[in-house]
C-alpha cells in the first residue's frame, strides 16, 4: 500500500512510458520518477520526518505533482491548500495542521509574509519558492537540482500510514482536515481505475485544480496503471478542446460549469472530443437538460460522481447514463448506501432521508477534531447531511444539500427542483436558486442565473417562466437575478453561499 512504490513500478518496468504533460514539459516515467526522489531528498534535508505535515500553496504546476509524490515516498502528510486563501485563512489551517514547511510561489509570498509571525510550525527556511528563493526564503528548484535522484531510504509506510490531509469548508467555522490513509488512496487507484476503464494506454487530462479530492478519482488511477497524465494549469474550454484533439485523450473529469463551457464553446466540435472514452462529471448535479444533451453529442461516454471527501461515493456508470439519468448511481463494489429517517430507521425506497454511506474510501478522521468525527462517522457509516432517495433498484436520487433547503413558511423547498425547471429554459446556461428573508414566510426562493452567450432575456420574463413550469406554488421564486458569472472555487464549484449570506447579512439591497 506504499503508494510511492507505483511511480518506482513504472520506472523500472516502462522507463520510456509517457507519464507527465506539463505545458511544454512531457516526462517519462523514469525521468519523473526521479523529479520526485530529488523532492523527496530535498525535503529530508529540510529536516521533514516521517509524518511531518508539508503544506501546498499553489496553483497547478509539475511541482505541486511531484511533491504529493515526494511525500508519500518518505512518508511525510502532504496538505494541499487553495492558493485563493488569504490572511487568517491561510495561518489558521498552516496551524492547525502543525505543518512544517510550506512550499508557495513568488505571486502568493505577499500572502505568506503577513501571517508568518502567526505561524506556530513554520520557520522562514522552511518556505520555499518554487520559482526561484531569496533570503530567508528557500528555493525549491536550486535546492532540488543539487539533490541526488536516487531513491531515498525507505521510510517503511504502512497503508494505515497518513497520506495527506484535505481541508474542507465547514457551513461555520474553520475548516475540517480530512485524513486519508495510503490505504484510501491505494483503493482509489485500484476500484476507480476499473471503474472508468482505464488502462495503460489511456490518457488522462485534468483542468480543474489538483488541490482538491476530487482530483484524486482520475489522479491515483492513471499513475497506478501507468498512464499518461496531462495537467493544465486553469480551466480554458477551448485549450481543453484542443488538447483533447492533439494528444488524442481518452478519460477527463470536470465539475458541471466547466461542461456547460465546453458545449457552449465556440470551438466545441464532437468530432474533436472523438477519443474520448469517459467524462466524469462531479462537485455538484448536472441539470439534466445539460445530461441529455451531452449524451446526444457525445453518447456512451458520461459517468456522474456523488461523493464527499470523507469518503463515500456513488456512481452513475455510462451504461446507465440514459436509462437513469435523474439519478447519481448506486455504489461502487465493497460500498454500501441507506436512506435513514430522524429517528435513525431505515427508509423504504422511494422516500427521502438522509444519505448514509460506507466503503473503502472512509477516513480516518477529522484532524484534531475526535468529536465531530464522532458525530459525521459512527459504526463505519458515514452520515452525509445530505437529503435523497433510493428507487427499487437501489440507485441513489439526490434531492438536495440539506444546507441548501430552504424553509419557507414551514414548508420545505429544494433548490434543485427549482434549478432544473429552470435549466430548460433556452436563453439559460446556468442557475443557483437559494433562499433569502421574507418578512411573513422566513425565506424565499431567488434564482440567479447566468445566460448564454449572445442571449438577451429580461429578468422578470425568466421569473415568470419558471413561475409558471413549478410544480408547486411555494416553488415559485421572488425574482431572478442575471449575473455575468458565478463566484466560484479553485474547483470550479459554484459559491452558492456567497451569493445567499449578502441577503441574510443585511448588505445588500432588499429584492
Amino acid at each position: 500500500m506504499e503508494l510511492s512504490s507505483l511511480l518506482e513500478h513504472h520506472a523500472r518496468y516502462r522507463p520510456h512510458a509517457l507519464a507527465v504533460v506539463f505545458g511544454e514539459q512531457r516526462l517519462d516515467y523514469r525521468g519523473f520518477n526521479a523529479r520526485v526522489n530529488r523532492v523527496a531528498h530535498l525535503l529530508t534535508g529540510l529536516g521533514v520526518k516521517k509524518a511531518g505535515r508539508v503544506a501546498t500553496l499553489l496553483p497547478n504546476t509539475l511541482e505541486l505533482l511531484e511533491l504529493y509524490w515526494a511525500c508519500a515516498r518518505i512518508g511525510a502528510v502532504v496538505v494541499p491548500l487553495s492558493p485563493l486563501l488569504t490572511g487568517v485563512g491561510l495561518s489558521s489551517l498552516v496551524n492547525d495542521a502543525g505543518a512544517v514547511c510550506l512550499v508557495t510561489q513568488q505571486s502568493l509570498l505577499p500572502v505568506v509574509a503577513d501571517v508568518l509571525p502567526e505561524l506556530k510550525t513554520l520557520a522562514a527556511a522552511r518556505v520555499l519558492l518554487i520559482d526561484g528563493g531569496q533570503p530567508p526564503w528557500g528555493d525549491y528548484a536550486a535546492l532540488a537540482a543539487a539533490a541526488p535522484e536516487t531513491a531515498p531510504p525507505s521510510a517503511a509506510v504502512t497503508g494505515d500510514d497518513l497520506f495527506n490531509i484535505m481541508y474542507t469548508s465547514g457551513t461555520t467555522g474553520l475548516p475540517k482536515g480530512i485524513m486519508h490513509s495510503h490505504r484510501v488512496r491505494a483503493m482509489y487507484a485500484l476500484l476507480l481505475g476499473a471503474t472508468w476503464r482505464m488502462t495503460p494506454e489511456s490518457v488522462v487530462l485534468h483542468t480543474g485544480a489538483i488541490v482538491f479530492n476530487g482530483a484524486f478519482v482520475t489522479l491515483m488511477p492513471a499513475f497506478h496503471l501507468g498512464a499518461t497524465y496531462i495537467l493544465h494549469r486553469q480551466f480554458d474550454a477551448a485549450a481543453m478542446i484542443d488538447t483533447i484533439a492533439r494528444e488524442q485523450v481518452t478519460h477527463i473529469m470536470v465539475v458541471p460549469a466547466q461542461i456547460i463551457a465546453l458545449l457552449d464553446s465556440p470551438a466545441f466540435d464532437a468530432q474533436k472530443l472523438a477519443s474520448l472514452q469517459m467524462i466524469l462529471s462531479l462537485g455538484a448535479p448536472l441539470a439534466k437538460p445539460r445530461k441529455d444533451q451531452l449524451n446526444q453529442l457525445l453518447p456512451g461516454r458520461f459517468h456522474e460522481l456523488y461523493g464527499l471527501t470523507e469518503g463515500f461515493v456513488t456512481i452513475l456508470d455510462k451504461t446507465d447514463a440514459v436509462r437513469k439519468a435523474g439519478s447519481v448511481g448506486c455504489p461502487p463494489p465493497f460500498s454500501a448506501v441507506r436512506i435513514v429517517g430522524e429517528d435513525g430507521s431505515d427508509l423504504p425506497p422511494g422516500q427521502p432521508g438522509e444519505i448514509v454511506g460506507r466503503g473503502p474510501f472512509v477516513m480516518q478522521g477529522y484532524w484534531g477534531k475526535p468529536e465531530l468525527t464522532a458525530a459525521t462517522l459512527r459504526d463505519g457509516w458515514i452520515y452525509s447531511g445530505d437529503i435523497g432517495y433510493l428507487d427499487d433498484e437501489g440507485y441513489l436520487y439526490l434531492i438536495d444539500r440539506k444546507k441548501d433547503m430552504i424553509d419557507s413558511g414551514g414548508v420545505k423547498v429544494y433548490p434543485r427542483d427549482v434549478e432544473e425547471i429552470a435549466a430548460r429554459h433556452p436563453a439559460i446556461a446556468e442557475v443557483a436558486v437559494f433562499g433569502i428573508p421574507h418578512p411573513t414566510w422566513g425565506e424565499t426562493p431567488v434564482a440567479a442565473v447566468v445566460l448564454k452567450v449572445g442571449a438577451d432575456a429580461a429578468a422578470e420574463e425568466l421569473r415568470d417562466w419558471i413561475n409558471e413550469r413549478v410544480a408547486a406554488r411555494y416553488q415559485r421564486v421572488q425574482a431572478v437575478v442575471i449575473m455575468p458569472e458565478f463566484p466560484r472555487n479553485a474547483a470550479g464549484k459554484t459559491l452558492k453561499r456567497e451569493m445567499r449570506d449578502p441577503y441574510w447579512a443585511g448588505s445588500a439591497k432588499k429584492i
